[in-house]
């Protein structure tokens, strides 16, 4: 834990903060809000807040790759002194490989079953904070040891590694890798590997690392675009212009090599990553820009301890605790009790935020 320095990019902050509110309230809110309702409306609302099946984009898929995202964006803050400054490097390898293994572990507590204690239930890799642990320490090292040109060579680089591994291989059994559930090389490596300790639901992790470190690189573009002495108007513009050739490439590559999330293809890192330029530059023109702050501050409060509101949305049931206080409405609000015990668990989790924002306590890992 530490006090957060005062020059910062609230609009990073502010994004990172609307990235987490919708994984750890939105989703809920409107699944609960359509229970209630049950109008076209809050149908098509739920529905971008859940995953596709397989092929194609919703909203929430946008979740995770800003996360990564976020990462890669305040690496030039975060290394920035340390690379121009040529000291030994042995203290960063260090902290790399702690946070590493933090991230890994905090991934095992949410979704890799660690806490069941049951060596059958559990999970060696699947979870966000594995894939941010992967893409941080890969862009890390690359940040630290190679030029510009070279880390815009290694983000193609890993695109189209990705894309052969995912149609050039033979599955047994299957024949020739396709991007379809069961039929490809990644999922087929996984379980080669992991052997039963995968998360069995037809997502991709350890070949995926490519489209991981590809996401977290985008971020660290970003990031350089902001950390630049270009005029702030310029910068805006430059990360919209970056968010519009994402998407565009993301589209046209997706005709070829369709955007599958659980597989994070390669069309997918380009398409997702474009809209995380998109909403960056967006926020960066309200809040450091144009110079709206106040109303970020909602956000900020929840972003700038992300790892915290994550973890513990995961591992505590925030909507079951203001059940005891809340249950008495259910008489008068029937099908939309959840919803408003979704509202008063987000509300208790939030006030936690907020008193940590307040007295300057940030979880670092």
């Amino acid at each position: 834990m530490g006090v957060v320095k005062k020059e910062r990019i609230m609009s990073i902050d502010a994004l990172r903060g609307f990235d987490m509110l919708m994984i750890i309230f939105l989703d809920q809110f409107f699944k609960n809000l359509h229970r209630g309702a049950d109008t076209a409306f809050t149908g098509v609302m739920a529905q971008q807040f859940n995953h596709p099946e397989w092929f194609g984009f919703h909203f929430y898929d946008i979740i995770m790759p800003l996360f990564l995202f976020v990462v890669g964006a305040v690496i030039p803050y975060s290394l920035g002194r340390i690379r121009e400054s040529n000291k030994n490097l042995t203290p960063v390898y260090r902290r790399l490989g702690r946070r590493f293994i933090i991230l890994f572990i905090l991934g095992w507590i949410v979704q890799g079953n660690l806490l069941e204690l049951d060596i059958n239930t559990f999970k060696i890799f699947s979870n966000t904070l594995q894939a941010i642990a992967v893409g941080y320490v890969f862009t890390s090292l690359a940040y630290l040891h190679l030029s510009k040109k070279a880390r815009y060579i290694l983000f193609a680089a890993c695109l189209v590694i990705y894309a052969l591994i995912l149609t050039v291989p033979n599955v047994p059994g299957e024949g020739r890798s396709i991007l379809m559930p069961d039929q490809n090389f990644a999922i087929y490596f996984d379980r080669l590997v992991m052997r039963g300790f995968d998360d069995g639901l037809q997502y991709t992790w350890l070949l995926t690392g490519f489209g991981f470190t590809a996401t977290t690189l985008s971020g660290l573009f970003a990031g350089e675009i902001i950390k630049s002495s270009i005029a702030r108007p310029k910068v805006a513009r430059n990360l919209l212009l970056m968010g519009l050739g994402g998407v565009a490439l993301g589209l046209v590559w997706g005709i070829w090599h369709p955007i599958v999330k659980k597989l994070w293809s390669s069309s997918f890192v380009l398409f997702s990553s474009g809209i995380c330029f998109l909403l960056l530059a967006l926020f960066y023109w309200i809040i450091d820009v144009k110079g709206y702050k106040k109303w970020s501050y909602f956000l900020r409060v929840i972003g700038m301890n992300a790892i915290t509101a994550y973890v513990l949305s995961h591992v505590i049931s925030f909507p079951e605790i203001s059940n005891y206080i809340l249950f008495g409405f259910e008489q008068y609000l029937g099908d939309f009790q959840p919803l408003l015990l979704s509202i008063g668990g987000f509300g208790i989790l939030y006030l936690l935020l907020w008193y940590m924002y307040k007295n300057k306590t940030f979880v670092k890992v």
